[in-house]
């Protein structure tokens, strides 16, 4: 929440009105996960950062089933790696209270800092992010260029949870 109360300081500073901005451009790193309640709009847990590295034992875990690493790395072009979104996403939701019920009755949304600020900026009516920043999550088949269902099920994260994949040179709102 702390770049969305920037960008609201920022025009609060500059007596700038909305209407007045053409456009605006993201930048992020990639790989740190926002899970949030998509009725509130509130985080359901601090934002974790790509250097974490709390989901390691998660995925050694998932190295030592047959032929995952494998799939893992054809289907995303990446490793099983705590570096990446969808063992953080998998963390949030066995770790925080009440998180996977909500998740599985359609209640969360999971985004990287780009789908988080254009969910916030649209008052909540767009959920997407672009092809760079879901081919970082460990969930994204960069092949089909589609959120992978076989990972997805092992990982145990409701595709429900998942941003649209769009463009990153388009209007995703006003």
């Amino acid at each position: 929440a702390s770049q969305y109360g920037v960008l609201q300081e920022v025009m609060a500073k500059t007596n700038i009105d909305q209407e007045e901005i053409a456009a605006i451009g993201i930048t992020n790193q990639r790989e740190t996960t926002i899970v949030w309640d998509k009725n509130t709009g509130e985080p359901i847990y601090n934002a974790i950062v790509w250097q974490c590295r709390r989901t390691a034992e998660i995925c050694d875990k998932l190295k030592e089933e047959n032929g995952l690493s494998e799939y893992v790395n054809e289907a995303t072009g990446l490793i099983i790696d705590a570096y990446f979104s969808g063992t953080k996403i998998k963390w949030i939701l066995d770790n925080v209270e009440g998180a996977r019920e909500k998740a599985e009755r359609g209640d969360l949304l999971f985004g990287t800092v780009d789908t988080w600020l254009v969910w916030k900026l649209t008052g909540g009516k767009v959920h997407i992010t672009d092809y760079t920043n879901a081919s970082r999550t460990m969930l994204y088949n960069i092949n089909k260029l589609e959120w992978d269902e076989k990972i997805l099920k092992t990982l145990d994260i409701p595709k429900s949870m998942l941003p649209e994949v769009r463009n990153c040179s388009e209007i995703y709102g006003y």
